[in-house]
Order: C-alpha cells, then sequence, then structure tokens
C-alpha cells in the first residue's frame, strides 16, 4: 500500500495509446467476423431460396465490409501483440 510519500504511479502515454488501438482492433476484428459471417449466411440462404439481384449484392457488400474491416485490424492487432512482447523482452 502506497504511503503519502511515494509518489503515484506514472502511467505511460505510448501503453495507454497502444490499449486503446488494442481495444479498438478488437472491436473491428469482432464486427469484421460478424459481417464475414453475414456475408455467409446470406449465400446460403440465397442459394436455398434462389439467388436474386438483392441478395448478391447484399452478400457482396456484407463481404466486403467484413473484409474492409479485418484487414487492418489483424494488422493493428499483431503489430501491438509484437510491441507488448518486445516491452516485456526489454523489462519495460
Amino acid at each position: 500500500m502506497p504511503n503519502a510519500h511515494t509518489p503515484p504511479e506514472e502511467i505511460d502515454p505510448v501503453r495507454a495509446r497502444r490499449a486503446q488501438v488494442a481495444k479498438w482492433t478488437l472491436l473491428a476484428n469482432r464486427v469484421g467476423y460478424l459481417f464475414v459471417a453475414l456475408a455467409m449466411a446470406l449465400f446460403v440462404i440465397a442459394f436455398a431460396v434462389g439467388f436474386s439481384a438483392l441478395m448478391a449484392n447484399l452478400v457482396i457488400i456484407s463481404f466486403v465490409i467484413g473484409c474492409v474491416l479485418l484487414a487492418p485490424s489483424i494488422i493493428v492487432g499483431y503489430a501491438v501483440k509484437a510491441a507488448e512482447r518486445d516491452d516485456r523482452e526489454r523489462g519495460f
């Protein structure tokens, strides 16, 4: 338990920003996979019922949204994990 003479622990702004980026990356990952799952479900429904222009467009749009969200979020997520691992290895 810190006493009155112990300075408060400083919050590293880089690590705080990295945590914030990791949080947004996780959210983008989840939403991206949700859109890919939606595209797959719409494709199966369209395959069973019969393809129409509307269903084809919905499948394509949901898949593109999923890919647009997933591509950068996966890359940034790996970058955040690598930076955290590097900090641990260096003792920061």
